[in-house]
């Protein structure tokens, strides 16, 4: 099954605005295992669930063609908006039905997505079109050792994130579940010998406290808790950061926090 739940205008627009582009770190990381796998020159990447192309931009300088895949074409019609790169195209479709000859992609990756795709359908997909050699790499993060850091207040920021958390805990998926428990049952599940994963890459940046409300705008909990009760949730938007401000004894929405979390991903290559 292909999930459909980030397919609307306005969420759109909040995913490119506020959604954590993938750290730079990690993706190099990626880049050389390719490198060791597959060798040079990496001619074609297939980022899955692109959503608004953070992922599929930050993969562009490697690679002479870059293809961003989503099931959203609203989503897509803002990556295309979003200044970037010209070796990227962007194309409706899902992990599960690929749209590439038999073995014409070096590197097949999904930032944050894979928990979405139909496991079994999506293997025989990523062998059938990935070159001898080619990769596979999932990342995602997970939002169970996340940390703020801001004077003395980590404690009680981090309470309003759990308060936030718990409030959207009856809308939250399996497929959140499965994200958080690091994809381990698709790591199994891969055929090939080849594989690796990192389980815990934790990457700090400074967020606002306003795109940090943006970001939790952007989840698909948050979302399904807005088409449930629209009034609700965005009271639930401003309350939160209302109490962002006052445990920080701030007043500007741009202060920043620094933000650590914990991010993963699983590594495969297909072989020669």
């Amino acid at each position: 099954m292909t999930y459909r739940l980030f397919e609307g205008k306005d969420h759109a627009s909040v995913y490119q605005k506020y959604r954590l582009t993938p750290p730079e770190e990690l993706k190099d990381i990626i880049i050389q295992y390719l490198d060791k796998r597959r060798g040079q020159p990496h001619e074609l990447a297939v980022d899955l669930g692109c959503g608004t192309g953070q992922n599929s931009r930050l993969l562009a300088p490697h690679f002479r063609e870059v293809v961003g895949i989503d099931v959203s074409e609203n989503q897509l019609e803002v990556a295309r908006a979003t200044p970037g790169f010209p070796n990227i195209t962007y194309r409706e479709g899902t992990a599960e039905e690929l749209p590439f000859p038999d073995g014409s992609v070096d590197l097949l990756t999904a930032a944050a997505a894979a928990h979405w795709f139909n496991r079994s359908r999506f293997l025989a997909e990523a062998s059938r079109v990935l070159k001898p050699g080619g990769c596979m790499a999932l990342l995602g993060f997970t939002d169970t050792n996340t940390r703020f850091c801001y004077k003395d207040c980590e404690e009680r920021i981090r309470e309003v994130y759990e308060g936030v958390k718990k409030v959207l805990l009856p809308f939250t998926s399996q497929q959140v579940a499965v994200a958080d428990g690091k994809l381990e049952e698709l790591y199994s599940a891969i055929p090939f010998p080849d594989k690796e994963r990192i389980d815990s890459f934790k990457s700090k940046c400074f967020i606002s406290v306003r795109n940090l409300v943006g970001f939790m705008e952007s989840w698909s909990m948050f979302q399904a808790y807005k088409a449930k009760d629209g009034e609700r949730a965005e009271e639930l938007l401003l309350n939160t950061q209302k109490r962002f401000l006052e445990e920080m004894g701030v007043t500007s929405p741009d202060t920043e926090i620094e933000y650590e979390l914990e991010y993963y991903c699983v590594l495969a290559s297909k072989p020669h």
